[in-house]
């Protein structure tokens, strides 16, 4: 019998073909692009999983390549990208799966924030703004300064400005105007405070906390992600707070089963909501997760797509394996990637150093802001989180990508 996946997130294919497999299934991957998950491709032996190339933004097609799939017993889907039309083909198909409606909520982050304020678990309300300078006005009087620019339904820190002054406000506002927003521009008050994400499982409303991840973004208004580290240590009775906290949070939000990275800022009076995303974390969260907790966690996805239970949700988890941090190694400057000085030093730093490429030579990189810009990430390991990043980072300052001119 086979689990089909709607496209992925860029990691995590070897350790879902080995959670397929432990339940009797085989994994099968529909995609559009190959070469996004080239990495781990390369890394697995010849036969792990099927691979079926189909336009995935044709639904169409990819109905016709379900029909083909032998013995399909469920369909599963990590990003955001495709997780509404993942979870409206699992309910045509009477696969098991999230009600459509919720997972068309989790889309829309204005919504999100709305239906958390008026349950008093948001400071903030979401306002609604044209993008253009004729925003401004919107903005200055609802929301104040500072404040979040947001494209409702971004991915990957896209469509995202933090404005703390009417100068940055009339940029940000034209920036917007010129990007092709994925859905509509809304305005929220900042939250001042450290950035973190909650990697949390559910099942029938009940949530699980698997661990905190710390998060480190740029300086500049344009957000972009740089460090993150997990699993963080937290203060006795921090972690049941937030537990509790993250659980009524995706409650209201109408998540109800399955995995969920919940983005959130540390502020003085407690948690506050930035995002949630209806999967597991991206970039190498789900590898660390594997490593740190001992156990392979994308089984629980396999036992969601299947309607059951998953057994991760009453586990013991020891979680004594090491902590991890990652740098993301961006480009810096737009161009054609020519490959990357300094990975041959890896080697020598603390913390069995590990380099997972993201882009290869010959690729043009048109954005460098945002995540797009990101050529590969340095992973390192540690007794505690907070050694694991700062071994990391050190090892990553040493990787330099080498940008040519575009032709």
């Amino acid at each position: 019998m086979t689990i089909a996946a709607l496209e992925s997130l860029s990691f995590g294919l070897g350790r879902m073909a080995e959670a397929a497999a432990s339940t009797g299934h085989r994994l099968c991957l529909l995609t559009g692009d190959r070469s996004v998950y080239r990495h781990e491709l390369a890394t697995l032996s010849a036969g792990a999983l099927d691979v079926v190339d189909v336009d995935t933004d044709d639904p169409e097609a990819v109905r016709r390549v379900l029909a083909a799939v032998p013995a399909l017993a469920g369909l599963i889907n990590t990003t955001d990208t495709w997780s509404v039309p993942a979870a409206e083909l699992a309910a045509e198909l009477g696969l098991p799966g999230p009600d459509p409606a919720a997972v068309r909520l989790l889309r829309d982050k204005r919504r999100v924030r709305e239906a958390l304020y008026a349950q008093g678990l948001s400071r903030s309300a979401a306002v609604a703004v044209p993008a253009g300078p004729e925003g401004a006005d919107a903005v200055l009087r609802t929301v104040g300064l500072p404040a979040v620019l947001k494209d409702s339904a971004g991915t990957s820190s896209r469509g995202v400005w933090i404005v703390h002054d009417e100068e940055a406000l009339h940029h940000a506002l034209v920036e917007a105007a010129r990007q092709p927003l994925k859905g509509a521009l809304f305005a929220e008050s900042f939250l001042a405070g450290p950035l973190y994400s909650a990697e949390t499982l559910s099942w029938e409303g009940t949530t699980r906390l698997l661990g905190v991840l710390s998060r480190q973004t740029s300086r500049t208004a344009v957000v972009r992600e740089e460090v993150a580290a997990f699993p963080v240590a937290l203060p006795d009775g921090e972690r049941a707070t937030i537990e509790a906290w993250v659980g009524r949070v995706l409650q209201v939000a109408g998540h109800r089963g399955g995995f969920a990275h919940v983005e959130f800022i540390l502020t003085a009076e407690g948690p506050e909501l930035v995002e949630i995303n209806r999967r597991i974390g991206g970039a190498l969260v789900g590898e660390v997760l594997c490593r740190t907790l001992g156990t392979n966690v994308y089984t629980a996805m396999m036992d969601e797509a299947l309607g059951r239970r998953p057994a991760l949700l009453d586990a013991e988890l020891d979680g004594q394996g090491p902590a991890y941090g990652f740098v993301l190694v961006y480009a810096d400057r737009p161009g054609v990637l020519k490959g990357w000085h300094g990975l041959g030093e890896l080697a020598a730093f603390p913390g069995s150093v590990e380099w997972y490429p993201v882009r290869e030579p010959g690729e043009t990189l048109a954005h460098v802001g945002d995540q797009r810009g990101c050529t590969g990430m340095v992973l390192a390991e540690a007794p505690t989180a907070e050694l694991a990043q700062h071994r990391a980072w050190s090892a990553a300052v040493r990787v330099r990508p080498v940008i040519a001119d575009t032709p």
